[in-house]
């Protein structure tokens, strides 16, 4: 069935994902080296949708300055839902737009064309919702699904059970009468969602089919799942560049030095700039405009718009927000540890660091794996961060 409007889901802050969403929209971190939002969009787009609506919130301006009133010549619409009280909340604010079926995607999640058409080519008029389903044993992470041939007849939101295989992808098609659906649906500790109105449908008897799609569908819940994102779109060379050999992308106006090594995959991306006997790759992805100076080591790595490291610097398994400088000779050696988001701790994650927008690693300095730097911080010439660098604080040590 052919849908010719999308409500995208962007409203969302992305807590778990601190210090880079403590100034900037989950939907707007980077897949690679391009915003997850971009792919959502090019994906819909590329799937004949025309209609574009976008749900904001959270840092919304950020939203509406990257993805402007159009993209890639359609209409966007944008919604504000000012309140984050849920998924179901967040659609509602598109209601007075819409009166035919629809789609409804999460913002902050990569999917592809292929996967929206499938769903759209599943769905009639006659069912109540379509949802997209794709096999991973990490269902019982997000949201879990079970079939019985093409009908859902579960739909649970991070069940305790690890024993489900189906997980609900968040392309959703849906017919006008959802929106009185999830106004019906009771709220939970006051907040409104969307799979719990669905769910209110699929115990009503009412047909919810569910469509089991391939193709890459990746997302990032904490900091270091950037890096498996980044890593998950490399392996199928989901990226913008050109290829210029196998696994190796990079940007027509990037530069790289004739000494440089790139090492696959790897993409770069516009206006990059990589010095003579740097090393950079595998699994790395290089945002507009960073640059990588000579003799410095840059692996396993995302590094986001505007992020320079410096001459003879390491550089392993981290993540930079934009604007962060890593100075010449300073070391994030990468590895394993145990890293702290909130109040929980999670063990063993390979993490070099995060260092969120505007960040400064200065020359010589040492940073310990798993750290989180904040914001504007500094981790002084010489000195060694570890733990958690809060927002605009500097390292001396």
């Amino acid at each position: 069935m052919r849908l010719d409007s999308a409500v995208v889901l962007a409203a969302g802050e992305g807590t778990r994902l601190r210090p880079l969403t403590k100034h900037r929209p989950k939907p707007l971190l980077p897949a690679a080296n391009r915003p997850i939002l971009s792919y959502v969009l090019d994906a819909l787009v590329d799937a004949g949708v025309d209609d574009l609506h976008l749900v904001v919130g959270y840092q919304r301006d950020r939203v509406q300055e990257y993805v402007g009133p159009t993209y890639r010549g359609r209409t966007v619409t944008y919604h504000v839902q000012e309140k984050q009280l849920g998924t179901g909340h967040a659609v509602l604010q598109a209601r007075d737009a819409i009166d035919a079926d629809f789609l409804v995607v999460n913002g902050d999640e990569v999917v592809t064309a292929g996967m929206v058409e499938a769903v759209m080519d599943a769905h009639s008029a006659t069912d109540a919702a379509t949802l997209g389903v794709v096999e991973s044993d990490r269902a019982a992470e997000y949201g879990a699904v079970s079939l019985d041939g093409d009908r859902i007849v579960e739909l649970v939101e991070r069940p305790d059970d690890d024993s489900y295989r189906l997980l609900n992808a968040g392309i959703y098609a849906c017919g006008p009468s959802l929106f009185a659906d999830i106004e019906s649906t009771g709220r939970r500790a006051g907040e409104l969602y969307l799979t719990d109105a669905i769910a209110d449908q699929i115990r009503g008897g009412n047909a919810v089919r569910g469509v089991r799609i391939e193709g890459l569908w990746s997302t990032a819940t904490y900091p270091w799942d950037l890096l498996t994102v980044a890593r998950d779109l490399l392996a199928v060379g989901h990226v913008d560049e050109p290829e210029r050999s196998r696994g190796v992308y990079v940007d027509e106006t990037a530069s790289v030095h004739d000494d440089a090594t790139l090492r696959a995959p790897v993409v770069v991306g516009p206006d990059a700039a990589i010095g003579p006997s740097a090393v950079v790759g595998p699994d790395t992805a290089l945002g507009r405009n960073t640059t990588v100076d000579a003799g410095a080591v840059v692996e396993a790595s995302v590094l986001d718009i505007d992020t320079r490291v410096g001459a003879n610097a390491t550089v392993v398994d981290a993540v930079t927000g934009q604007g962060v400088t890593v100075g010449p000779g300073a070391a994030i050696p990468g590895g394993e540890a145990d890293v702290r988001v909130g109040t929980t701790v999670h063990e063993g994650r390979r993490l070099g660091c995060i260092a969120a927008d505007r960040a400064t690693v200065e020359g010589g300095a040492t940073v310990a794996p798993g750290t989180l730097i904040g914001p504007d911080a500094r981790v002084a010439t010489g000195a060694y961060a570890d733990g958690v660098v809060p927002e605009s604080a500097e390292v001396r040590r």
